[in-house]
């Protein structure tokens, strides 16, 4: 991770971090500082709705949360460059706080709220601030922004809001009929340009939309002289004079709880909203990434003084750390230096600021409101299936207050993936009519003791003696489900029925009563397919698994055996995966690729490429060599009806790691010994790589051995001879048949291109890949579409 440039050490690190500040901070903090400053008043104005009369948030509570969220979340947080100040997403909160308790005591409820913060990040439980549904969060703030605009638009109109989301409703069409032209004029015309800022050219969208729009309605309230009938704010007190101790209120015994809870949910909603702006603004940049813990410190160390000052909470704001990113910013300088721009604003230009019209500050918050309700977070819950949390944790939000929202939606997430986890899914199938198919039953998903009454009812409709198979695509089985499946099947089979059990989830049926059930895992799905019998089975199938295989079998050769019973696994676990595939290719096969490799048993060529049946025309042979046309008849039969006969798109030849064909096999064999024939190719790829090949050399600088070097120049001179050979390069210049070089490195894993003169790791980011040359489909993908 870069080191924070905000903390230079040495003189010429020092002169570098300060040309770098002149040159990005510095312009970037004078952009969010424009951004900041009708945002932050717009907000105070918000939290203050429905307060008590003479205890609302003054204006400069905006202001003062701004400055410290600048300057001390900017100095002590974790992320640097992301910008701290009041937010919109706590407006609601503030404002029923400041209903019930009055401005004073809101003060001790953010230094509360604030040392919660401190304590959270010194206890590094930053990360489990996260651990809350995004579906729940996105919902949340629409919900913030529901009534925030509900509320705000009566002020557009001329009118007051009332406190609650549904009298704001029942109040509107009154208020749309009684609206004042001067205020809704102006505050129209604010969210009209705001909404339209998107559609401006490019350059234009740079500058700040709204402190454009409040100046440009300073301006018009001006040119019309309307100063006396459009409401503007008022500001009591100058800067200096609203810096106050807070003084500690009596609170009754009886509202100690509501004190407790209302410091909590600022601390847990100012925390939340601070680590998802971070983990968001992460994404925005390629310098540090942000260190939550501390960056809860700086939240809670901004929040504690902000509250001793008489300021509003303090949180990341994704908006004005977004416009950060987005005028260059490179360090926390910038973050601070916003604040101080606020500072100075607030000591020399306050006054200016008692001329902005209430109703364009309103549009203002109209427009926040309206943009916390994202489609795209909509359209998101209703894929995934979270429609319903999100929608009820929206009404909770707007109709009851924020935390029972919050909680009634945290509730129903919960629920929903106990629902998610615990079911199951069980299906029967009849025979087709006239066909001699058996009887169907599927069971995927959880299946425990839930399950057993679906288990009962699919049973029930098998009649007596049918045959059956029953699909087992099941993650997590317990004791009695399994009691209830192997009593059924031992039933059934006793009255004259066949039952074959086909397990196709990470699950086995047999095991499930040997130990507390377990939720299946990747590995045991790896073990019975990808990898050795013997590192799933201890002594080897032939040894655990001798009893799956009966009659003549039974008598069988052990490593026989070991075959049979791997067979009888695949019957098992694989081939009811691949039957609907493989029924499409019972007729015919349509390969793209012919890949030709060694035939050393550690290479398994379908599962280095992720494909299947039907992707594949593989050739094997000791070393992966392509000796001229006419010196041999299987490898010239192989290109013939494969490139001709099936049309292969591309033809790949993959050498691996540790070949034995390149040094380990005998040098005193005999004259006209097969080998000896067979591997004379091998000395032409030896003496080219001896004279010192560019690949060997690259091979050489990623650490290769003098072995598998020459195994990589083996590779490139077997494609050469491949591109020799007349079927190849008559297809070659006719169609466009491409010829390509792999290696497998077996300790690795990596699977390289072998180029002309060098060799990469071939990934997402890989050049081939890059470049546009069409991707073999893998299983994966096939499975995806």
């Amino acid at each position: 991770m870069p080191a924070d440039p905000t903390t230079p050490s040495g003189a010429a690190s020092r002169s570098d971090w300060l040309r770098s500040v002149l040159r990005y901070d510095v312009p970037a903090s004078l952009v969010v500082f424009l951004v900041a400053l009708p945002l932050s008043i717009g907000i105070a104005v918000a939290s203050g709705a429905g307060a008590r009369e003479g205890q609302g948030v003054p204006i400069m509570a905006g202001i003062i949360a701004a400055i410290v969220g600048g300057i001390v979340a900017g100095l002590l947080g974790g992320s640097a460059v992301q910008v701290s100040g009041p937010a919109a997403g706590l407006t609601v909160v503030v404002a029923e706080l400041v209903q019930e308790f009055g401005f004073k005591t809101l003060c001790l409820i953010v230094i509360a709220a604030g040392l919660v913060q401190i304590l959270f990040g010194v206890s590094r439980l930053a990360r489990a601030a996260l651990a809350i549904s995004p579906v729940v969060v996105h919902a949340m703030l629409a919900g913030i922004g529901v009534t925030i605009a509900l509320q705000q638009i009566h002020i557009v109109l001329g009118g007051k809001p009332a406190s609650a989301a549904w009298a704001n409703i029942s109040a509107l069409p009154g208020q749309i009929a009684n609206f004042d032209y001067h205020d809704a004029l102006i505050g129209g015309l604010v969210i009209v340009a705001l909404l339209g800022w998107r559609y401006l050219p490019k350059g234009l969208q740079k500058v700040p939309g709204p402190l454009v729009v409040i100046a440009a309605a300073i301006g018009l309230t001006a040119l019309l002289d309307w100063g006396d009938v459009v409401k503007t704010i008022e500001i009591d007190d100058n800067f200096l004079a609203a810096i106050h101790l807070p003084s500690a209120p009596h609170i009754p015994m009886g509202e100690w709880g509501e004190f407790a809870v209302g410091v909590l949910t600022v601390a847990i909603i100012a925390s939340v909203e601070s680590l998802l702006s971070a983990v968001a603004v992460d994404k925005l940049h390629k310098g540090p990434r942000a260190n939550f813990d501390r960056e809860l410190i700086g939240q809670g160390a901004a929040n504690t003084v902000s509250g001793i000052l008489g300021g509003l909470p303090v949180t990341g704001v994704i908006v004005r750390s977004s416009a950060n990113v987005a005028a260059g910013a490179r360090s926390r300088a910038s973050a601070i230096l916003h604040g101080v721009w606020m500072l100075l604003f607030a000591l020399l230009f306050l006054g200016a600021a008692e001329n902005i019209p209430k109703s364009a500050l309103a549009g203002l918050l109209v427009v926040i409101g309206v943009q916390l309700v994202k489609l795209a977070d909509i359209q998101k819950a209703r894929k995934t299936g979270d429609f319903l949390v999100y929608a009820v944790t929206i009404f909770g939000v707007v109709f009851l207050n924020l935390l029972e929202g919050v909680l009634i939606g945290l509730a129903v997430a919960l629920a929903l993936v106990f629902w998610r986890v615990v079911r199951v899914h069980v299906t029967t199938a009849a025979p087709r009519e006239g066909s001699e198919d058996r009887w169907q039953v599927a069971i995927e998903g959880s299946a425990t003791f839930l399950a057993l009454p679906k288990l009962t009812e699919a049973f029930a409709e098998i009649p007596r003696g049918a045959s059956v198979v029953i699909v087992m695509a099941v993650d997590f089985l317990d004791h009695a489900a399994q009691s209830a499946i192997e009593d059924w099947c031992f039933q059934h089979e006793a009255t004259g029925g066949n039952v074959v059990v086909q397990e196709v989830g990470s699950v086995d049926l047999a095991g499930a009563g040997d130990a507390p059930p377990k939720r299946g895992s990747l590995g045991d799905v790896l073990r019975r397919g990808l990898t050795p019998w013997d590192s799933w089975r201890p002594g080897g199938l032939a040894v655990e698994e001798a009893a799956d295989v009966s009659g003549p079998d039974a008598t069988a050769h052990p490593a026989v055996r070991s075959v049979l019973a791997g067979v009888a696994h695949y019957h098992r676990r694989h081939a009811p995966l691949l039957l609907p595939h493989l029924e499409k290719l019972r007729h015919i096969q349509n390969p793209d690729i012919l890949f030709i490799t060694c035939g050393d048993s550690r290479i398994v060529p379908n599962v280095i490429t992720s494909s299947g049946p039907g992707d594949l025309f593989t050739i094997r042979n000791v070393g992966n060599l392509v000796k001229p046309a006419g010196t041999d008849a299987g490898m010239d039969a192989a290109l013939e009806f494969s490139v001709n006969n099936l049309g292969v798109r591309s033809i790949v030849l993959c050498g691996h790691s540790s070949c034995g064909a390149m040094a380990d096999l005998p040098t005193d064999l005999p004259a006209g010994h097969p080998l000896a024939v067979w591997l004379d190719r091998v000395e032409l790829s030896r003496q080219t790589y001896e004279q010192g090949h560019p690949v060997a050399a690259d091979a050489a600088v990623q650490g290769y051995g003098p072995k598998d070097q020459l195994s990589m120049v083996n590779v490139l001179m077997q494609v050469q001879s491949l591109q020799q050979h007349p079927v190849v390069a008559k297809a070659v210049a006719e169609r466009g048949l491409s010829v390509t070089g792999l290696f497998f490195d077996i300790s690795t894993g990596n699977v390289l291109h072998v180029a002309e003169d060098n060799v990469t790791i071939v990934d997402d980011r890989h050049p081939l890949l890059l470049s546009g040359e069409e991707e073999p489909q893998t299983a994966a993908a096939a499975l995806s579409s």
